[in-house]
């Protein structure tokens, strides 16, 4: 059972008179999740991509409370250098977030590009974007995503204590305001606007995979089994939504 404070609750908040959503939210608890799920699957990202990937899960967070509730989105950032895929994904609905770095077999681009995908359900294409993106910083993402994709203007800001914020245009929006927004500024927000707030929704960082749902992968290799495991009995596999690392035997497989 989940308790309410392992979760870090974002709230959706319309600024009145700038005719701008401010979504924010506190990502310790988030945070937390996720490096515990490092410690349970060993893994040890380098600090600059553990920085990357915790940043950019903090603001595709933001950016599901700024979408309506039944969408789920996935984000697949292909960088030059470093030479990576970054990937995160999840949906409001499923009150979770996910996500893992790519450094190996990852084809060097030309430029950086950022894809975006949105489902809301099974009978519906999803939406794809792709948009190319400078830097490396996801929080600098965050508006050319949406000068490109969205064609409207947003801003993502890091604020202290493992806040985070987006502000998104609205129609009739004071765009020179938001122009100039800036970490202090968006900080007190609450204090020198008049705000609304629409709602909160919560998230935590968590993938739901598991054996049960891993096998089903590797059954097109039942009758191959020499050539998935070579003179081994057991092999690694790894979850492509989070890393996690499961053992998986010949057994498991001849006895499905």
């Amino acid at each position: 059972m989940q308790l309410p404070e392992d979760f870090t609750t974002i709230e959706s908040i319309f600024v009145r008179h700038r005719n701008a959503l401010l979504l924010r939210g506190q990502f310790t608890p988030l945070y937390i999740d996720y490096y515990l799920h490092l410690m349970q699957h060993s893994i040890r990202p380098p600090g600059q991509l553990d920085q990357m990937l915790k940043d950019a899960l903090a603001i595709l967070s933001l950016q599901l409370v700024a979408r309506p509730w039944a969408e789920t989105i996935a984000w697949t950032v292909n960088l030059r250098a470093p030479r990576i895929n970054l990937f995160v994904t999840g949906g409001s609905l499923t009150e979770a977030v996910t996500g893992r770095i790519f450094t190996e077999g990852v084809r060097e681009p030309d430029r950086n590009f950022f894809y975006s995908q949105t489902t809301t359900n099974e009978d519906v294409a999803p939406r794809m974007s792709t948009v190319e993106v400078d830097g490396t910083d996801p929080v600098a993402w965050l508006a050319q995503y949406y000068a490109q994709s969205e064609q409207r203007p947003a801003r993502a800001f890091r604020l202290p204590d493992e806040s985070f914020a987006l502000v998104a245009a609205q129609p009739d929006c004071d765009l020179e305001w938001l122009a100039g927004l800036d970490e202090a500024a968006v900080a007190a927000i609450g204090v020198r606007e008049e705000t609304t707030l629409l709602e909160t929704r919560r998230l935590r960082f968590h993938c739901g995979c598991d054996l049960a749902r891993i096998l089903p992968i590797l059954s097109g290799w039942k009758n191959r089994l020499d050539e998935l495991f070579h003179d081994d009995d057991s092999i690694t596999v790894q979850c492509p939504r989070c890393a996690a690392n499961y053992l998986v035997t010949r057994e498991m497989l001849v006895t499905r």
